[in-house]
């Protein structure tokens, strides 16, 4: 994978203050909709979620060398342990809200084990732990995280197709025909105009702007899981981190994924430089903080991956100026009622075009690796992981349940595909990230 100097890039085409805002709105908005989606089902706080998916991204910066233009929003991979631990404390009379905290004691845990993957890649180097996945697991993997969040996109567009519509027109509009500023912020375009179109036709309920208040505290201290420590139940402790913890191992495998998808994208080698060590230790820390403090588990965003396809502006400075916006975001109700009182349309309109992102990027990684699909292996391989990945999610149980836990179909395929990897012979995959590095 060759490397490209980007910062001759960047100095080629410097961004200006103006152009680097509305790029870091675009990411924000990018994210939105998905990131507060997993406190609305899970019950958290949606104010705390956007405030550490801020702080989660600045921090994976800090531990990356802010090298790697990716943003952390709200994993939707522990739903299914949010869902497990709470029914284990609503059996033991606990409210909700009192065993939502439990859930994110296991989460902190499950982010630990980031630490354990990250301490591998620095001890024995990445070439030698990336044999175990080659891109005939992370690509199918990548394809699968598309199309499983595909169906989300689609159900939103069904509220209201023609809301969709015009988000999607403007998006590919603004992104062939779009000259100048236009062509870099399609999304954006497409977001301000999908809402307008909605407001026009009184598709958009603002009631709870006008309720919400203009400053306040994004998360109480009972709702954070160092509360829990006042009068513990070790027990239900215990059960929640054998019911999470397993959950880290498909979430682990999803991030070298992303930061695959995220280096074709960009054509630089994020897992050779910072490194995957550095990263996974960017999640982990991440996912770990924002646990403690009542917000959901954290995890490199496929969508704003799809906005740096889309723009092709890949300074990472844009990410962290959107992280900043989250985290003011979170300090304001009213201006996160406002997004949040976005039609579920619009969302799904430019879901639609940046899940499709997602698994085209998965292609993209297949095809510039070069994976041999006339080798029987490599079909079974990719055949499994995007059959279980796929099959599970839209199965009659939606997860399979294994003892304490539930898996997702993700994490079940990215399982089986690092097995059948290490089984079946002919495993002759080499990163070359050390050549490419040599070769500079």
């Amino acid at each position: 994978m060759a490397k490209l100097n980007y910062k001759a890039i960047y100095d080629a085409r410097p961004l200006g203050v103006g152009r680097m805002t509305i790029l870091g709105l675009q990411h924000l908005f990018a994210m939105f909709g998905a990131t507060v989606l997993v406190p609305v089902i899970t019950g958290l706080s949606v104010s705390s979620t956007l405030l550490f998916a801020g702080i989660g991204t600045l921090i994976f910066h800090l531990c990356t060398k802010g090298k790697v233009p990716a943003f952390l929003g709200s994993s939707f991979a522990f739903l299914g342990g949010y869902a497990a631990v709470t029914q284990m404390g609503l059996a033991k009379g606990l409210a909700l809200s009192e065993s939502l905290p439990y859930a994110c004691i296991g989460v902190f845990c499950a982010g630990l084990m980031y630490f354990v993957l990250s301490g591998l890649f620095a001890a024995f180097g990445t070439r030698k732990v990336m044999r175990f996945f080659p891109p005939v697991v992370t690509g199918p993997i990548i394809i699968a995280i598309g199309l499983i969040l595909s169906g989300s996109a689609i159900q939103n567009c069904s509220q209201n197709w023609p809301i969709a519509l015009v988000a999607i027109a403007v998006i590919v509009i603004a992104n062939i025909w779009g000259k100048g500023m236009v062509k870099i912020v399609p999304i954006l375009l497409g977001v301000l105009a999908s809402y307008i179109v909605a407001i026009v036709f009184g598709k958009v309920d603002f009631s709870t702007v006008r309720d919400a208040a203009w400053i306040g505290l994004p998360f109480k201290w009972e709702d954070t899981a160092i509360a829990v420590f006042k009068s513990p139940d070790w027990g239900l402790i215990v059960a929640s981190i054998i019911a999470i913890l397993p959950i880290s191992l498909a979430t682990m495998v999803e991030h070298i994924g992303d930061m695959c998808a995220i280096s074709s994208t960009t054509d630089r080698n994020y897992l050779e430089d910072p490194g995957l060590h550095r990263t996974l230790m960017g999640d982990g820390l991440a996912t770990a903080i924002a646990s403690l403090f009542g917000a959901p588990a954290n995890t490199t965003y496929g969508e704003n991956t799809g906005v740096l396809n889309i723009t092709r502006v890949f300074d990472p400075r844009v990410i962290r100026l959107a992280a900043i916006f989250s985290i003011l975001l979170a300090f304001c109700p009213k201006f996160a009622a406002l997004i949040g009182a976005m039609p579920a349309a619009t969302i799904g309109g430019v879901s639609l075009i940046l899940y499709g992102m997602i698994s085209a990027v998965g292609v993209r990684n297949i095809v510039e690796n070069r994976v041999d699909f006339t080798r029987s292996r490599n079909v079974i391989i990719a055949a499994l992981i995007l059959v279980l990945a796929v099959g599970i999610k839209y199965g009659a149980n939606d997860a399979v349940r294994i003892g304490f836990t539930s898996l997702s179909g993700l994490a079940v395929a990215a399982v089986v595909g690092i097995l059948f990897n290490i089984i079946l012979p002919g495993n002759d995959y080499h990163f070359d990230g050390e050549e490419d590095k040599k070769a500079q």
